[in-house]
């Protein structure tokens, strides 16, 4: 397995472009089943859960084809095999987005229990829930999701608890149902925004996205597009983060700060100087952070992906933070790793009590899951000495090319395979 090696010390300075979103790149990519016709996606990341989603979608039927800019253009005019099976779904769980168009589109699907990162249960049960109350039959069997529906019709789906995925899943199904279809208690991130804007392109008839209630009128029938996916907030506040705890100055190009305000306001807590565009950030720092209390919730909060990152910012800040994570019960499992660096981190339920500390010491560390790993790298950029981050196939998963950018920043950082 590959290795980050990192030598710690050195302050970030530069420019460097955002990529894609992974988390709108992915639902996007499964829109492609709701039609006969070709759907373009550009500015589609290059990581391991977009693979892992396109060899889905091939495995499905859908004719995948890339070009030199990284645009994907996907044709699903024949669904050939409407199954997701264990060993592709085991790994993301993001897999379980095909379900919603399958079953709009074919009338069937059957889809493994999704895997994924291991930091919390991250249930399917509201996926199911309006699947059923758009009259579809599902019943789970030998790990597998089975659902049929000759075709779906709009209802009105109040959602439990707030789900992304389960918002993208039931927005996606009701394109093509016969009526109109409310979602209630919708999720807000700005990725939903993103599907929506793209299934409109598609010729959805989808308002609302953005606020907790979305209505979709169902059509007949969805055609081809081209779209272009939304810069990726998570890499943009890693990289600011990373820059903040090491003292540095960057400029990220190709973002977004409108969807990241309670990131910024964040790092503006903890003294760094930030200035924004349109479609960029800037960010330096005068003298040592303060530390800066973080509680996790559903945008347009605090968001829990951005939760690591700034535990190890607060591990060298100046005085005590409480990070409260109150979206995944097992995302504190980056605590013990920043420990074995140095880092004075005592967790109480569902509360980190962080202490700040002069310096961090480079030692060897294991990523647990995605944003545990950057959460290491960023500690292992401001560690004195040598840092090895073991696993990073995880960071794999979301970062593009993560190493480079950084090097691009002046980071002492290579990958040994």
């Amino acid at each position: 397995m590959d290795k980050l090696v990192i030598e710690g010390g050195v302050p970030l300075t530069g420019e460097i472009g955002v990529s894609g979103a992974k988390n709108a790149t992915l639902p996007i990519l499964t829109a492609a089943l709701l039609t006969g016709e070709p759907l373009t996606v550009a500015n589609v990341p290059h990581l391991r859960d977009v693979t892992t989603m396109l060899n889905l979608l091939a495995q499905m039927g859908v004719a995948v084809s890339m070009d030199e800019k990284l645009g994907v253009e996907l044709a699903a005019s024949r669904i050939t095999d409407p199954v997701a099976p264990y060993d592709l779904v085991r790994t993301m769980r993001a897999s379980v987005l095909v379900l919603g168009p399958l079953v709009a589109r074919c009338g069937e699907a059957r889809v493994s229990l999704p895997g994924g990162c291991a930091i919390g249960l991250r249930p399917v049960d509201q996926h199911i829930k309006g699947l059923q109350a758009m009259g579809a039959e599902v019943s789970i069997e030998h790990g597998y999701i089975s659902v049929r529906a000759k075709r779906l019709r709009g209802a009105n789906i109040c959602m439990d608890l707030v789900t992304v995925t389960g918002t993208e899943n039931l927005m996606m199904a009701a394109t093509l149902a016969a009526g109109t279809t409310r979602i209630e208690n919708a999720a807000r991130e700005p990725e939903v925004v993103d599907l929506a804007d793209c299934l409109n392109a598609m010729g959805a008839r989808v308002r609302g996205a953005g606020s907790d209630v979305i209505t979709i009128e169902g059509v007949e029938r969805l055609h081809g597009a081209r779209y272009r996916v939304m810069p990726d907030r998570i890499e943009t506040g890693t990289f600011l983060a990373a820059a903040a705890a090491t003292g540095g100055s960057i400029r990220l190009t190709g973002a977004r700060p409108d969807i990241l305000d309670s990131v910024l306001e964040k790092l503006r807590e903890a003294g760094a100087v930030i200035e924004t565009g349109r479609d960029w950030i800037a960010l330096k720092t005068n003298g040592a952070l303060n530390a800066v209390n973080v509680r996790t919730s559903p945008y347009p909060a605090f968001p829990t992906d951005m939760q690591a990152q700034f535990m190890a910012l607060n591990s060298v800040a100046r005085g005590t933070a409480l990070v409260t994570e109150t979206i995944f019960e097992n995302r504190f499992m980056h605590v013990q790793e920043l420990k074995r660096l140095g880092a004075d981190i005592e967790v109480e339920g569902n509360t980190a009590v962080v202490k700040g500390v002069s310096h961090l010491d480079g030692a060897t560390v294991m990523a647990t899951d995605l944003r545990a790993s950057a959460s290491l790298v960023l500690a292992g950029l401001v560690a004195r000495g040598t840092t090895t981050v073991d696993r990073v196939y995880h960071l794999d998963r979301g970062y593009e090319r993560i190493e480079e950018k950084l090097t691009r920043l002046g980071a002492r950082i290579r990958r040994v395979r």
